[in-house]
């Protein structure tokens, strides 16, 4: 009872947590990082082709929601990339014994059902970066991440970049997110 007293007399009602309205545990203070992304999103940008040099457009509807135990940012997406439609439900969570954020996203169309990309992110300020393939330079093997620069709570930027050395990116993709009303 001291704890509803106290929320009252802050000021906080039910309509103003709905975690708490649902029954849900609140979010603890390192999955508040993701909240920023819950909601309707639009991204438009140019994927620009590696061996051509040519860019062609973007498009990205995202839908962002928690999971009904407040521990996993739940997202579908509905991607027009270069003209090839991409299918996907991705997780975002945080993981208390590894103290790391991690991204899992799974393909219905447009990737390999048995390939799903898994990533270790960094959340930084407003900075998210998802950490995909390690650049290995003795081995020829590139490095990627995903790059996510929020605005606002309704505008975020996007980049997609390479590395042959881990160290130095180029970005092949990017885009803007804007948040639906």
């Amino acid at each position: 009872m001291k704890y509803w007293s106290l929320l009252l007399i802050l000021g906080v009602t039910l309509a103003s947590v709905p975690a708490l309205a649902a029954g849900n545990p609140p979010l603890s203070p390192e999955l508040q990082k993701l909240n920023i992304s819950v909601g309707r999103w639009v991204f438009h940008g140019k994927a620009l082709n590696a061996r051509t040099g040519k860019s062609s457009p973007f498009t990205w509807n995202e839908d962002c929601t928690w999971s009904p135990n407040q521990l996993y940012l739940e997202c579908t997406f509905s991607n027009n990339w270069a003209g090839k439609p991409i299918e996907s439900l991705v997780v975002d969570t945080y993981n208390t014994e590894d103290h790391s954020y991690w991204h899992y996203e799974m393909y219905a169309s447009g990737e390999r059902g048995d390939r799903p990309f898994v990533s270790r992110m960094e959340i930084q300020g407003n900075t998210w970066i998802e950490h995909g393939q390690e650049a290995v330079p003795s081995k020829k093997q590139r490095g990627e991440r995903v790059v996510y620069k929020w605005a606002s709570p309704t505008e975020v930027s996007v980049a997609i970049q390479s590395s042959s050395d881990g160290v130095h990116w180029r970005t092949l993709d990017q885009g803007e997110g804007k948040k639906l009303p």
